[in-house]
């Protein structure tokens, strides 16, 4: 059972049970290292450790999403979260996949999807290299655009204050920011705000 442990320590804490079945590893010891706590089951067929050092990072949820949906990008409050844009911590990782695809079930962590349209879905990806694998998150302009596009669903106070904490970042970029609002629908709402910002 050590065998397999090392396995996934050599492939960045996460393996399917395809690849450790491949790998010669036995479906009981597999099972008995979830009973026994020492792995995690993020899907039907996904397993983390439990017990490893980039588990400490807060991105190892975002990176168990990214393994388990090929499709989802971190989004909203999540992606807030992540770019320092908000106080709030949310419980559940937000992401989006197109709106033409189905739910996937995922036991752990605990999640939020949101269905974009392509339109939507498509704009302002970015992919995150770690040591661990990659995360797909929205930038921070689509991010807090999206969040004015969400505002009624998930709060005026939050979308403002994503956007008053972005303009406050040496980087900001009101030029970038509008380009989002454009594509997300929301320059109306949002200049008028902006402006009254910025001065």
């Amino acid at each position: 059972m050590e065998n397999i442990v090392r396995y996934m320590e050599k492939n960045g804490g996460f393996a399917k049970m395809k690849e450790l079945k491949e790998e010669g590893f036995q479906t009981r010891d597999i099972a008995f290292l979830v009973k026994d706590g020492a792995i995690e089951k993020v899907k039907p067929g996904l397993y983390r450790l439990s017990d490893y050092g980039f588990f400490e990072d807060k991105n190892v949820s975002f990176l168990s999403v990214c393994r388990a949906i090929p499709n989802a990008i971190i989004c909203l409050i999540s992606a807030l979260d992540y770019y320092e844009l908000t106080l709030f911590n949310p419980s559940e990782i937000y992401y989006a996949i197109p709106n033409s695809e189905k739910v996937k079930k995922i036991e752990y962590p605990p999640v939020k999807p949101f269905f974009f349209r392509e339109r939507f879905y498509t704009p302002g990806i970015e992919k995150i290299k770690t040591q661990f694998g990659e995360i797909r998150i929205y930038n921070k302009e689509k991010t807090v655009c999206d969040m004015f596009r969400y505002r009624n669903k998930l709060g005026d106070d939050i979308a403002l204050e994503g956007l008053k904490n972005y303009l406050k970042l040496k980087k900001s970029n009101i030029l970038k920011l509008s380009e989002y609002a454009e594509i997300c629908q929301v320059k109306t709402v949002m200049m008028p705000i902006i402006k009254a910002l910025v001065g």
